[in-house]
């Protein structure tokens, strides 16, 4: 345990009081007891921070408990002094305030998503419904999110952890590009509102499992200009950490979720960027601890580099298809990191509803007038993305010949893949659906399978069983890995 030497009674005095070993990052040390941790600030200064003034350790513990509580209710439990009585040390004593601890609820190593294993699809979507529920109600603030001030503390951070140097400086002279490129966007969207004081370090460190649901905490507290961000940029740490950690359809499908609740597509043109910034970071704080940071950096490097040209993908067929399975297959494989833009029909609908997905709507939320909006903001949002340099994937039922003649004229990159399937595997399929954005039921179902959808030109897949090899092969693409 490296206490700080003015710290080393305090320390001394918690690691006794909680005797179940001590958790020390650069800036913390986490005391761990039988049902709660006591977390101590080092009284250290390192450049980007200075918690060697108790009045400072004092208000920034009382700050990231307020600012975490509401993030992950019940596992933050107060600020409290560490005092000098008569007969030495207390927790919450009236003697003189020497040092203050953050109280947590003590959780098991498991439930830190960085030491989980495998995320499944429902738990990756709670996540992501975790960080739109916290830009939600992250207050927006004026400025242009610091991003110069970023890349140039990050080549410096990057160059002192012993990183390779031509490597450092290459990746900041074409970071510095990106960012040029991105400027002026980026100052119309902090004018639009998403530039908002967010978490700021969201990694999966930093999400854990309450009760069984993702929560994001221990936001950064202690500069607000640093967590003073575009929302996006806030996202794609998370994005990142997924497609290095647990591969990168954990994180297109964790991007698509949040995209489907927000509608933030444009968000996408800034990925290149913001995805490469988040690498470079966990780079040089690797170095730092005397870990191989190399990887990342070549991560960080790679997510600038050119991305292929977009594409546009639309998947239709009747309901029970598997049209949004045979998306989230294919979307990781395709374009720019974390791979497509999946724009389900049946998530749009919702959304303009403001509604989450798993909600059911009435029918009368299915009028022609409704249906026609719904359209109209699909191909509103793939323009959005296609024009950002992103691939796409459309997934509705595109019945009618008008729908996939317009949706084809979107880009000159087109692919259409109409999925069929016997009426009886149909049928089971619906009726068996939970916890899914569609509202389709079987007599829905009968109902579309006997309006004829005109002559079809796209390639015609058979769904009865794994459609997606079939449809990478349609797209030139290299078979998908066994879901």
């Amino acid at each position: 345990m490296a206490a700080p030497a003015a710290q080393r009674e305090v320390a001394e005095f918690l690691a006794g009081i909680t005797g179940q070993g001590v958790v020390e990052t650069h800036v913390s040390l986490v005391f761990l007891g039988e049902g709660e941790v006591l977390k101590l600030k080092k009284a250290v200064a390192l450049g980007f921070l200075d918690f060697t003034e108790l009045e400072t350790r004092a208000r920034l513990i009382s700050h990231e408990n307020a600012l975490n509580s509401p993030n992950a209710p019940g596992l933050y439990l107060g600020a409290v002094a560490v005092t000098r009585g008569p007969g030495g040390l207390e927790l919450g004593g009236a003697g003189e305030v020497v040092d203050w601890v953050l109280r947590m609820r003590r959780l098991p190593a498991e439930a830190f998503l960085d030491a989980h294993g495998p995320l499944d699809g429902p738990l990756l979507d709670q996540m992501a419904d975790a960080v739109v529920d916290l830009h939600a109600r992250a207050p927006r603030r004026a400025g242009d999110g610091a991003m110069d001030a970023a890349l140039a503390g990050n080549r410096a951070a990057g160059l002192a952890a012993g990183l390779p140097e031509a490597e450092v400086l290459a990746w900041h002279e074409a970071a510095v590009a990106a960012h040029d490129a991105l400027r002026a966007w980026l100052a119309e969207r902090a004018a639009a509102g998403f530039l908002r004081r967010c978490h700021g370090d969201m990694h999966l460190g930093n999400v854990c499992l309450l009760d069984g649901v993702p929560h994001a905490f221990d936001a950064l507290e202690f500069d607000e200009a640093l967590a003073t961000i575009d929302t996006g940029y806030d996202l794609a740490f998370l994005l990142m950490d997924l497609d290095q950690r647990q591969g990168r359809a954990a994180a297109n499908r964790a991007m698509n979720r949040y995209l489907g609740r927000t509608g933030d597509v444009a968000l996408v043109r800034g990925l290149k960027l913001w995805l490469s910034l988040r690498a470079f970071i966990r780079a040089h704080v690797a170095g730092k601890r005397g870990q191989d940071g190399t990887p990342l950096l070549r991560a960080a490097r790679a997510y600038l580099a050119a991305r292929p040209a977009p594409r546009l993908v639309a998947v239709g067929g009747l309901q029970g298809t598997g049209k949004s399975w045979l998306a989230r297959r294919i979307a990781p494989a395709l374009g720019a990191a974390p791979g497509a833009v999946v724009l389900r029909s049946d998530e749009t609908r919702k959304r303009l509803a403001g509604v989450p997905p798993e909600t059911r709507l009435p029918a009368d939320a299915y009028t022609p007038e409704t249906n026609a909006a719904v359209f109209a903001e699909l191909q509103a949002r793939a323009r959005e993305a296609l024009a950002a340099g992103h691939s796409v994937i459309l997934d509705a039922m595109f019945r009618r010949p008008a729908e996939r003649e317009a949706v084809a004229a979107l880009h000159p990159g087109f692919t259409g893949l109409w999925l069929t399937a016997p009426m009886e595997v149909l049928r089971a399929r619906v009726a068996a659906r939970r916890g899914d954005a569609s509202d389709a039921t079987p007599a829905i179902l009968e109902a579309a399978a006997a309006r004829d959808p005109g002559p079809l030109d796209w390639h015609m897949l058979d769904a009865t069983h794994d459609a997606a090899p079939e449809a990478m092969k349609a797209l030139d693409l290299p078979p998908p890995p066994s879901p």
